[in-house]
């Protein structure tokens, strides 16, 4: 059984290897063509060349791989999830993430089917491991909006103090992008260089709250949009803004504190039958193996998993506060 379990293991590391192995083949492919066709438009004088249309415009990418990119992009969710690797900050493809959940979602339904033999049981586990890339890209995400949010109040203030000293909005914002770390810097750099290349205040603006969907940064966009219809001192708009911010933020970990306790006992229930579980099946494995063996057993697990997850969910719905 061991042989069987570490040959499963090799054929899906192989598989996944070998199309990674030609997903970086094709991209390399594509560039030394780019580099092809402009080293052609920039050396090459004649009128053919002349004539020719190079287009470098920057195109989104859903996988490396041609056939799953061209099926992707016949899929509206393959945006959605192209779009929360950016703001998780992650360098995959929409492909390569649907490619780690499906091996996720294999390898243990397999195992847990071949323990077991039970379909219904192997699925639930092979769905619970298949959301764990997921949840590593939310976490991602989520950590690079709380460091966004706090660097937010700094990023004001250096716009505000190169206001003051009679700097431009767009100058401004490329300050903060020079002199900030990310997220703040990065952000801010692509909203500086969408308006040098022709784009609006407004629609720039737009287009980083839709890479940063953030209550502060809507606040910020408010104020200077308005700023820019009706005028007014922008500078201490922002700085208001700034100390609004400051207070949010002072607000939310006030909060934090006190619902510590309440979200720690939501992540101690949740996993403690699991943890439980585990443990008592070290400890004496024939009596718990009754749970999977014997059909009041599986219908036992179900309702718990079940009774589990929605308590989970009730604790995090209390201890949840909007802010």
């Amino acid at each position: 059984m061991v042989v069987i379990i570490a040959l499963i293991f090799i054929g899906v590391f192989a598989v996944v290897t070998l199309l990674l192995l030609a997903s970086g083949s094709s991209a390399a492919q594509e560039k030394k063509k780019m580099m092809a066709a402009l080293d052609t438009a920039l050396y090459n004088t004649s009128a053919e060349v002349t004539d020719m249309i190079v287009d470098f415009r920057r195109k989104e990418t859903l996988s490396a791989m041609p056939w799953l990119n061209r099926l992707l992009l016949n899929f509206e969710l393959a945006p959605r999830i192209h779009a929360l690797l950016y703001q998780a900050n992650l360098k995959w493809t929409a492909g390569r993430l649907m490619m780690i959940s499906a091996v996720c979602f294999v390898v243990p339904s397999y195992l847990v089917h071949w323990r077991t033999n039970s379909t219904i049981l192997s699925l639930v586990v092979g769905g619970a491991f298949a959301t764990i890339p997921m949840i590593y890209v939310l976490m991602k995400r989520s950590k690079r909006f709380t460091a966004f949010e706090q660097g937010m109040p700094e990023a004001l203030d250096l716009m505000v103090s190169a206001l003051r000293v009679g700097h431009s909005l767009n100058a401004a914002m490329g300050l903060v992008g020079r002199e900030c770390a990310d997220p703040i810097g990065t952000e801010f750099k692509v909203c500086y260089d969408e308006q040098n290349y022709g784009l609006e205040l407004r629609t720039a603006m737009e287009n980083m709250i839709k890479r940063m969907p953030l209550q502060d940064l809507r606040i910020i966009s408010t104020a200077i949009l308005i700023q820019k219809e009706s005028g007014g001192n922008l500078a201490e708009v922002l700085e208001k803004t700034s100390h609004v911010i400051r207070e949010r933020f002072r607000l939310k970990r006030q909060i934090g504190v006190h619902t510590a306790q309440g979200r720690l006992t939501g992540w101690i229930l949740s996993f403690l039958p699991l943890v439980l579980g585990i443990g008592l099946y070290m400890v004496n494995p024939d009596t718990m193996s009754l749970l999977w063996h014997r059909e009041i057993g599986i219908k036992l697990l179900y309702i718990s998993s079940g009774m589990t997850v929605v308590g989970s969910l009730i604790i995090r719905q209390i201890v949840n506060m909007e802010v």
